[in-house]
């Protein structure tokens, strides 16, 4: 095919890939930054054929690229001098999933933290779950000076009974246990422990890792995780919810059952504001809810809740554009995680040197975002300093990759079209003759 743009004259290019099969194959688009048009395009990415590409353009004086190690070899190989341009959105995109997977390793699906608001209804709804429960909180609120009519209305229950409840000597009264979902997960934990203390002796008995592998029979990446010194007993994924037709009411429902209303006044209330779920629905979810709240207020006296995916949201947003968290919540949750609060302060800080054109102040970050001591964060920061002098230009100059992502959804387009009836040259034919002759931009 004849060759339609000049490519002595093409001085300042981006570069990205697309794919002809994800995963499996792929390709290299070039993009001119100052026209804006696609020049070329590659059946590869690999380094070797790259680089060759590359130096069939004699003048580039400008690649901008994302981080990949094979467009950074291949563009110092083939244009030394070149002024090479790390993409600041994937800059951005990676710290922010850094942290988002730092949360998912470290944190529960849901983190606890000191009650911002105290609320004697909300706390006997969570701690009577069963006769039992409803007996010894009954009595602890006799013993803290309410009277049997205070502790009638918390409870809902009328004065006769919570005086029954009173009058039951010590021995008679029954003895509170866990529910079955309870005991599994406690006996996980048990056993995630010993596993985790075995392969810490293990390794303190001088034991490799690949050793220590064959012992016990756990892959090298769990191994690791269970010789970190924070690595949390409970899974990620426990007490996590799917997001279901209850999520936007579950807030009501805690609120109204607090209040002693019925679960069917509780669902035709929700229905009128777009509910479409059952009322058996209701009382299974608050069933839960109230076994995670006794689960966590054995350990701390007055406690809420907020969903890490909330505290994730907080890494693209601003608090104030996040529902379900209120200020006094996010300054609790800070002060009892303090890491936490470090990486979105290292974030924004981040944004604002990434945007203020003043490349010499990243060194004193990577400085301070190292003595976190964060393993994914660590690992990002390698890449930056392996790359640091794109990501400086990156800050420095007003290049970006924003051309070759737009234009990959272009030739996506375009392949589609032509799906089941192109080969490589045909795509590259249209997508070139589509630019210069119809100048789709």
């Amino acid at each position: 095919m004849p060759e339609i743009v000049d490519k002595s004259s093409i001085t300042k290019v981006c570069v990205d890939d697309f794919a002809f099969r994800k995963r499996y194959t792929y390709g290299t688009v070039m993009v001119d930054l100052e026209t804006h048009r696609i020049v070329d395009l590659l059946d590869s990415r690999e380094t070797g054929k790259v680089e060759e590409w590359l130096k069939s353009y004699p003048n580039l004086q400008v690649i901008s690229r994302d981080g990949a190690q094979t467009y950074a070899s291949a563009a110092k190989n083939s244009h030394p001098e070149a002024l090479q341009i790390s993409d600041r959105f994937h800059l951005l995109k990676n710290l922010s999933e850094v942290i988002e997977k730092y949360m998912y390793r470290l944190f529960p699906s849901r983190l606890t933290i000191p009650a911002t608001v105290q609320n004697p209804e909300m706390q006997a709804l969570y701690n009577t779950r069963n006769r039992a429960e409803r007996i010894c909180f009954a009595r602890k609120k006799r013993k803290e000076g309410y009277t049997v009519n205070d502790i009638a209305l918390l409870l809902h229950s009328s004065a006769t009974t919570i005086s029954r409840y009173l009058a039951i000597p010590e021995d008679k009264i029954p003895e509170v246990r866990e529910n079955v979902r309870e005991r599994q997960h406690l006996q996980q934990m048990e056993k995630r422990q010993a596993a985790i203390d075995e392969v810490r002796k293990l390794y303190s008995e001088g034991h490799s890792i690949n050793e220590i592998t064959r012992i016990t029979g756990h892959v090298a990446k769990t191994v690791k995780n269970y010789l970190k010194k924070d690595c949390p007993l409970s899974g990620g994924r426990y007490d996590h919810r799917l997001p279901g037709k209850l999520a936007p009411y579950e807030q009501d429902v805690i609120e109204m059952r607090a209040k002693g209303i019925t679960y069917t006044k509780i669902h035709e209330f929700i229905s009128q504001k777009g509910y479409s779920g059952t009322v058996a629905s209701l009382r299974v979810f608050m069933q839960k809810e109230r076994t995670h709240q006794k689960s966590i207020s054995q350990k701390e006296e007055g406690v809420e809740y907020i969903p890490r995916k909330t505290m994730c949201q907080l890494i693209y947003h601003k608090l104030e554009n996040v529902k379900g968290i209120t200020s006094d919540q996010y300054d609790a949750v800070i002060k009892k995680y303090p890491t936490l609060g470090q990486l979105y302060s290292l974030l924004k800080e981040f944004h604002r040197i990434v945007f203020s054109r003043k490349s010499d102040e990243l060194d004193s970050w990577i400085e301070t975002a190292a003595k976190l001591n964060v393993d994914e964060l660590d690992s990002y920061l390698s890449g930056l300093r392996n790359d640091i002098e794109a990501v400086k230009n990156a800050i420095s100059y007003k290049y970006n990759n924003g051309l070759a992502e737009g234009s990959v959804n272009k030739i996506k387009l375009t392949k589609r079209i032509m799906y089941g009836r192109n080969s490589f040259m045909l795509l590259k034919a249209k997508i070139l003759l589509n630019e210069y002759y119809y100048q789709i931009n």
